[in-house]
């Protein structure tokens, strides 16, 4: 009915009546914090400004990763960043890496937060791309899916929930979930970056994982941010080798792709709003130009009513305690 039998204005006139119909209501328990995993001797000073990216040791990682329990936040997702890096990227199935002792040593401290792994190779090659290349210089894209699904079972042996494959290899989902069932991990999911795009947000988490390409980009594997159709076909693809959650990475640009995901297969959808985006409110907010706790819940307020049912962010411990205190 139209006005004045209509007023959409009634139902916003308290606090408490705005609560009652809220129908976007970010938790806490729902954040995902990223955190970058270095040996002592890689521990390097970051801009102030983003703190919460700075490199930690195992020890560090673990106070910080106790700190954002306490608050209720669901999870934390590994970075690595080892001592040496090589053509291969074999760090990233060494069972001594950094990465495995790590998830080790958070399980084994805190048995209930929910630890993710990223499973690239791009942080352990020498050359920084996210797949063992060619004589030609390209990404090898089939020999590529062998060593993430190694890489994959090293991170479930050493206790890891959830594993996290951020390539975007073609079959690498189909590579990684064969290998898991045969080495008797059929109970650990996939969280694919199903789609995820050659993004130009990704400037400060490079640094902080040391994981820049030494030449060239990431156009050849990554998605075009043009391409919406095309996500949601390697999304459909993950699912059909095994995927059992769908990542779209960055998020605040492609909320329409986090809500078609969401629509259109129904499973779990986490978005990561990634290191550009988190540098841009903070950098903002330093300057006055913006509230960084408004903008700060606003964002993720706003993926969440887009369709995402997880979010990975810089925020994370910054967040829940806003939402703790403005319950």
């Amino acid at each position: 009915m139209a006005f004045p039998n209509t007023r959409m204005r009634r139902l916003r006139a308290s606090a408490g009546l705005r609560g009652l119909v809220r129908e976007t209501d970010p938790r806490a328990d729902r954040l995902v914090l990223p955190l970058f995993v270095a040996d002592a001797e890689q521990t390097a000073d970051v801009d102030p400004l983003l703190g919460d990216m700075a490199r930690l040791t195992i020890s560090q990682t673990l106070e910080r990763a106790r700190e954002a329990a306490a608050l209720g936040v669901g999870a934390v997702i590994l970075f690595g960043v080892p001592r040496h890096k090589d053509a291969d990227g074999a760090g990233a199935w060494d069972e001594e890496g950094v990465v495995q002792l790590a998830v080790g040593a958070l399980k084994q401290a805190l048995p209930e937060l929910l630890v993710i792994t990223d499973v690239c190779l791009c942080e352990y090659t020498e050359h920084g791309h996210c797949g063992v290349l060619r004589e030609d210089g390209r990404v090898d894209n089939d020999a590529t899916l062998e060593l993430l699904a190694r890489t994959a079972c090293s991170h479930a042996r050493a206790g890891a929930d959830i594993v996290a494959p951020s390539d975007m290899m073609d079959g690498r989902v189909g590579a990684i979930r064969g290998e898991l069932d045969a080495e008797g991990f059929a109970d650990t999911p996939i969280l694919a970056y199903s789609a995820k795009f050659a993004s130009a947000f990704y400037g400060p988490f490079r640094d902080a994982a040391g994981s820049a390409p030494a030449f060239g980009d990431r156009r050849s594997y990554q998605l075009d941010p043009a391409n919406g159709r095309e996500a949601l076909r390697e999304a459909l693809l993950d699912i059909g080798e095994g995927a059992d959650m769908l990542m779209v990475k960055p998020a605040l640009a492609y909320g329409d792709l986090i809500a078609a995901v969401k629509r259109e297969t129904g499973l779990p959808v986490a978005a990561y709003n990634v290191s550009g985006e988190y540098a841009m409110v903070k950098t903002a907010a330093a300057a006055g130009h913006l509230d960084e706790d408004d903008a700060v819940l606003e964002i993720l307020t706003s993926l969440h009513r887009a369709g995402a049912d997880v979010v990975i962010t810089y925020h994370a411990m910054h967040a829940a305690r806003l939402l703790a205190e403005r319950r």
